[in-house]
């Protein structure tokens, strides 16, 4: 599958970087972890941050070589709280994020590909991203899209027909990354204006989602707004048409792409 890679973005300030690289250098001196690259991941980097969204500030990191040579694997996963800067961190270790590499997890996919970097320590996320690249499953990307679309579906209004405009993105975006691995079968592109470019869309439902979007980003992140009745048919039609059963896609050998993960992850934690 080809890589799709989102342009750069300003959209985080020098101080709020500041603030973010300080946290990151506290999380690898308490446990005592190499971060190998760290990205924002979330409405920001998806383009339709509100102007109190959160940073979901999202990494992978290494431990020192031992700690993946005794019998007992450790904890994979570093957390923090929302601090009162609204960042909001999560990381996993590299080897818990080439596995779910190697079952074409999006989420991941999407910190390889994030337009808003905050730091990166050798090779390792370039590497990963080719590895993704070659190794994609169109099949299961769209089967994960279209879990995530139909879970966020809108069945019914809410204080008398209004919505979160946040829970319209969180419907719309995985409706077109589904589309566009089923048109292209490629990787979709993170950023929204993207996506809408690059797949089949009318001019109206184009001209709606463009129109919520600027609500969205003149709104607070919990902001509610009126349902939009051409954007709810069409994700209802979307779900029904999309249905990844209907398509004829790739599947691919997690077991045959093993030794290449492998040997990046040896490599990495240098074994």
């Amino acid at each position: 599958m080809t890589l799709e890679q989102a342009p750069d973005s300003n959209s985080v300030s020098p101080d709020m970087r500041a603030h973010i690289g300080a946290t990151l250098r506290d999380v690898e001196h308490e446990h005592n972890v190499t971060i190998l690259f760290a990205v924002e991941s979330g409405s920001r980097a998806w383009g339709f941050a509100s102007p109190d969204s959160d940073y979901d500030v999202r990494f992978v990191y290494v431990h020192e070589r031992n700690w993946y040579t005794g019998l007992r694997e450790g904890r994979d996963v570093i957390e923090r709280p929302l601090d009162e800067r609204l960042v909001d961190l999560a990381g996993w270790d590299v080897r818990k994020a080439l596995r779910l590499l190697l079952k074409s997890n999006p989420p991941f996919y999407e910190w390889l590909v994030s337009p808003i970097g905050y730091c990166e320590a050798g090779p390792f996320r370039g590497a990963a991203k080719k590895l993704f690249e070659r190794h994609a499953s169109p099949r299961v990307l769209a089967y994960a899209y279209f879990a995530i679309a139909k879970g966020q579906r809108l069945e019914r209004g809410v204080d008398g027909g209004d919505v979160k405009l946040k829970r319209y993105f969180y419907l719309i975006r995985p409706l077109l990354s589904l589309q566009w691995v089923i048109e292209k079968r490629t990787l979709p592109p993170m950023s929204l204006q993207q996506l809408m470019q690059g797949v089949a869309l009318s001019a109206d439902v184009a001209r709606a989602i463009n129109e919520l979007l600027e609500r969205k980003r003149a709104t607070p992140e919990l902001g509610s707004g009126r349902r939009v009745a051409l954007i709810d048919r069409w994700a209802a039609n979307e779900l029904e048409r999309l249905k990844p059963e209907k398509f004829d896609l790739m599947e691919s050998e997690e077991t045959a792409n093993l030794p290449e993960a492998d040997q990046l992850f040896r490599h990495t934690a240098g074994l």
